[in-house]
């Protein structure tokens, strides 16, 4: 066969329109090989992907992680890359990222399973109510340096034989082994990495220079001499105009330690905003990997560092993270593989989440234009470290007001986090012969976690601790314990029925035993001696500690069948059973079966251009179970009484001992198609999910004596599209353009929750956010509505106009929705000899955001936007119409603080569409050529610069990024509040192979 060296396809893509240009070998007619290779699936069960009734898609290491900067978080890495998966990333330092596949199928949200190597881990987020800090989700423990391939199974089928643990899809994740020569020699890697970030100004506010502090635009206060108090205890800057011609007393004013202690300096805007605050965030991640083998038996030892700091000052993290990886033939019929990680991280710093006490917060909404950062700073460092702040009650009354120095703040009062993780698994197979092979398995997953939160002295009074009272200073302390161990037993199976028809497939048990504890404690009263963080240094005693335990068993059974007809028609089933301990007993085992079937149509039709065609069909149920502790009343410690222990209910949730699993029913069918010898590879997949039996818990009458009930109850239908597309533009004997592009919509619908004789809930809140927005799900729409005030219009549209001229507001309406339309990605690739050039445009479209920060700072006129021309100036009569029909003529005065802020304005004016379109990630990469190494004892040598984040190319949020929500769970949508500006990533990798 003549060798095709220079082969190109020139494809132009618009709305009709297509052009293939190539040169193709018409004459080869050798039926393909493998042509789709084998993944990894559910139990780590390795299939040939030609033969699967679903829809998965795989990444390779190479495409995830080496076309971007190391964000510490695998999950972020995925956004943009897999059709159908949503990623939902913030700018929390360390932060969670929660990742969603075909839609929210609970009501109450969730993130899909996490599998590596066969194995389940914890993938939990962990968000500090009580501190409002993001502490991340655990699939941050997980070193990217040891990962092969990410497999992710989308739906049911996919996921059914992991039963209740399925609902949500899964991910898989395979690690590498070490490495495969004849001679058994060792190899080393060598890597290191160091990255910096630069923040894009569009997600942080433009402030205006035009006025100064105040909530009315005059001085309130005048010092004897006839010379102005700037308006010390406003934070706000709705002031008066600034003059430079003018000069008053300002906050430093009354610092003995400041240049400008009793001296009035002029009145004009700070040369140093906020955004000075920030710090250059830059990380460094160093790697060594030891590996050797032969066929039959590797080792891999691979140790990973990562040294970080964020953007707020007196944040770092550091990670080491040691794996191994042993896969080893005792004999040529029993085979054994142990894998066994650690990660122990530190973490200082992490930033408030949430609106109180919230610093960046504070700079977004209450600020004085006034202020120079700097100032502030040195305000800090000058009087010894203590708490001077720009925010003074009054000349007469010169303390804080409503926030501290955000120096002193960040430095003294801060948190801390120490988590060593570990996860292991060992795995031994016995081949009876080349059609049964009997395979042990017990894998062990912990975490244990110290958070400490400290208030230092003279701060700003704030609730805190367990009994949530107002202190100026206290220390708390959280121990964190989570386990998960896996027993499995499972036997493989492959029998020929004919020569051309073979059964396959697994049977097997597993048993889960998942473990809790939980203990927090707090000071009371504040601390005694300042500056010693203990418990024991509490001022008044403290309250018995909040202890919360708990163990489940989940036991279960499974097998599988996968019937192939002639390599050309695949009939599966699967079945699987659980046995819940969080279930009532004598009904708590519920089944699960799937059916998938995959017919290649390619066998029978044959033209020269087509390589590949399947079409598939599947139908599966999955479930999950309930939390620990809903079946029946729980009782907490409530102190002594005549030295005998009084233990209360403490409940305000009514249990239901007659809990079963949420259920989901799904089908779905799908094509492959490879053209022009995998020149062109399309995937498309149509889907309908449908989760009913939720596990919630729902108002019920006071009248009960409680406020809520669990219940099984509500229903939410999932449907979609998913299309992937690979392209080879240009292909020949140095050059390749490789193009991916994928592309979701899901279509989501809360069709009911509650209604019968007791209850009527038509509207389920997930969660309240500042301002008076709320995040839902109510019957009749897509999940997420995002709940405030709106105008009331008449029949016609007009917005009415009440008697004093202001707007009449319609409270509790739905004003949008976090749902987004669709989402998708498109990555190009470039190589030429041995350099490297990749990009990833990552877009989703819909899915809107409520702005607490617009909602405030609209009033506080903060932002360039609130000083342009007469904006604070003159009369203002507002576009709409009187209760009775006629045009509104009333004035209302522009110049009062809040008559054009959020106190006579909707929610609905804050809500923004959460749309962007985004240079996600690029990279440009140089591999040395071998022949300069010959001779060496190098054997690869690479360096890379690579990018995240460098463009929003486009968004409609002003001054955040979309993506910059709360944390994990239901606070990462549709909420932006004080979140820390996006960085531009840029980092240079090094890797050496010896």
């Amino acid at each position: 066969m003549k060798k095709i060296t220079n082969t190109i396809l020139v494809i132009v893509l618009s709305s009709s329109y297509a052009l293939l240009n190539a040169q193709v070998k018409t004459q080869d007619s050798a039926k393909a090989t493998n042509i789709e290779g084998v993944v990894v699936t559910a139990l780590g069960i390795k299939r040939e992907k030609k033969s699967l009734g679903y829809a998965s898609q795989e990444v390779k290491a190479e495409k995830l992680f080496e076309g971007t900067t190391n964000t510490g978080n695998i999950a972020s890495q995925l956004s943009g890359k897999v059709a159908g998966l949503q990623v939902n990333t913030n700018s929390n330092f360390g932060g969670s990222s929660n990742l969603v596949i075909r839609g929210i199928k609970s009501l109450g949200g969730a993130n899909p399973l996490i599998v590596i190597d066969g194995s389940p881990v914890n993938n939990s987020s962990t968000y500090d109510t009580r501190t409002n800090q993001d502490m991340g989700n655990l699939l941050s423990d997980i070193n990217q340096d040891d990962i092969a391939s990410v497999n992710v199974l989308k739906g049911a089928a996919a996921s059914a034989l992991y039963g209740e643990r399925g609902l949500n899809g899964v991910i898989v994740i395979t690690t590498k082994n070490g490495r495969n020569s004849n001679d058994a020699s060792w190899g080393i890697t060598l890597s290191s990495s160091i990255q910096a970030g630069f923040i894009d100004k569009s997600t942080f506010p433009e402030y205006q220079t035009r006025y100064g502090a105040g909530y009315a635009m005059k001085f309130k206060e005048t010092a004897g001499d006839g010379t102005p108090y700037v308006n010390l205890g406003d934070d706000a800057s709705w002031g008066p105009e600034f003059n430079p011609n003018l000069l008053v007393y300002q906050w430093d004013s009354f610092d003995p330690n400041s240049k400008n202690y009793k001296k009035a300096t002029p009145y004009v805007a700070a040369k140093h905003g906020p955004i000075d605050f920030f710090e250059t965030p830059i990380s460094y991640v160093n790697g060594i990997t030891l590996e050797k083998g032969k066929k039959g038996n590797n080792f891999m030892l691979s140790y990973d560092n990562m040294l970080s700091n964020g953007l707020m000052p007196n944040s770092d993290l550091r990670k080491n993270t040691l794996s191994t990886k042993i896969n080893y033939d005792l004999t040529d019929k029993l085979h054994a593989t142990v894998y066994s990680t650690l990660v122990m991280q530190q973490t200082r710093g992490r930033n408030d989440a949430n609106y109180s006490g919230n610093l960046v917060g504070g700079f977004r909404q209450w600020w004085q234009t006034n202020v120079d950062i700097v100032d502030v700073r040195n305000a800090y460092y000058n009087s010894g470290e203590l708490n001077k702040t720009w925010n003074l009650k009054s000349a007469n009354n010169p303390v804080a007001a409503y926030w501290n120095n955000p120096y002193y703040q960040r430095y003294q009062s801060y948190g801390t986090d120490d988590r060593t993780r570990s996860f292991s698994y060992a795995q031994i197979s016995y081949d009876f012969n080349k059609n049964f092979t009997l395979t042990g398995k017990v894998s062990y997953d912990n975490a244990t976690t110290i958070f400490e939160n400290r208030l230092a002295p003279n701060s700003i009074p704030k609730t805190f601790g367990a009994s949530q009272k107002n202190v100026s200073s206290g220390f708390s302390r959280q121990n964190l314990v989570t386990t998960e161990a896996n027993y499995d037993l499972f036997l493989n199976y492959k029998v020929d029925i004919t020569k051309d028809i073979n059964v396959s497939g697994i049977v097997g048990g597993n048993v889960r035993r998942n473990y809790s504890n939980s203990i927090y404690a707090s000071t009371e009263g504040g601390l005694e001696t300042p500056g010693l963080y203990a418990l024991a240094n509490s001022k008044l005693p403290i309250l018995p500690p909040d202890e919360n335990v708990y163990t489940t068993v989940t036991s279960s059974a499974y097998a599988t069948a996968s019937f192939d007809f002639y390599k050309f028609f695949y009939l599966d089933a699967t079945f699987r059973a659980d046995e819940s301990s969080t279930l009532p007993k004598g009904d708590n085992v519920f089944t699960y079966p799937s059916f998938t079937g995959s017919f290649i149509l390619s066998e029978f039709i044959k033209p020269s251009w087509l390589s590949f065609w399947k079409v598939r069909a599947n139908y599966a149920e999955v479930g999950g179970t309930a939390d620990p502790y809903q079946l029946q009343y729980y009782y907490s410690y409530a102190g002594l009484f005549n030295n005998n222990i009084v233990m209360q209910n403490s409940q305000t949730i009514r249990p239901n001992n007659a809990l079963k699993p949420q259920r989901s029913k799904e089908f779905e069918f799908g094509t492959e198609i490879q053209i022009l010898k995998g020149r062109i590879n399309f995937d498309a997949a149509f889907y309908k999910t449908k989760t009913f039996d939720q596990i919630l818990q729902l108002p019920i009458s006071a009248g009960s004596g409680l406020n809520f009930a669990m219940v099984n109850a509500g229903q939410i239908d999932n449907k979609g599209f998913e299309v992937q597309l690979g392209l080879v533009p240009i292909k020949t004997s140095n050059f390749t353009w490789n193009m991916d592009i994928n592309w979701s919509k899901n279509e989501n619908k809360v069709v009911e929750l509650l209604h019968n004789a007791t209850s009527d809930v038509s509207n389920y809140l997930l969660t309240s956010v500042q301002g008076g927005a709320s995040v839902n799900a109510t019957e009749g729409e897509k999940w997420g509505t995002i709940r405030g005030s709106d105008y009331t219009y008449d029949a016609n549209g007009n917005k009415i106009v009440d008697a004093s001229g202001f707007y009449k507001l319609n409270g509790n309406q739905i004003i949008g929705n976090t749902t987004p339309d669709w989402i998708g990605g498109v990555r190009n690739s470039f190589s030429y000899k041995g350099i490297s050039l990749s990009f990833l445009i990552d877009v989703r479209k819909g899915g809107d955001i409520f702005s607490t920060d617009m909602y405030y700072a609209s009033s506080t006129g903060l932002y360039v936007d609130t000083a342009g021309g007469n904006y604070r100036s003159g009369k203002v009569v507002l576009p709409g119409v009187t209760a009775s029909g006629q045009a509104n003529t009333k004035e209302i005065d522009a110049s009062v603080y809040g008559n054009l802020g959020y106190q006579k304005r909707p929610t609905s004016d804050y809500v923004y569409d959460g749309s962007f379109v985004k240079l996600r990630e690029a990279s440009i990469s140089y591999a040395l050529p071998k022949t300069l190494l010959q001779g060496t004892f190098v054997n690869e040598a690479k360096v890379s610069i690579v990018g995240r984040n460098l463009w929003i190319i486009h968004k409609n949020l002003p001054y955040a990024d979309p993506e910059s929500t709360l944390g994990g769970g239901v606070r990462g949508y549709g909420y932006s509040i004080g979140s820390l500006p996006t960085t531009r990533d840029i980092g240079v990798n090094v890797t050496f192979k010896f």
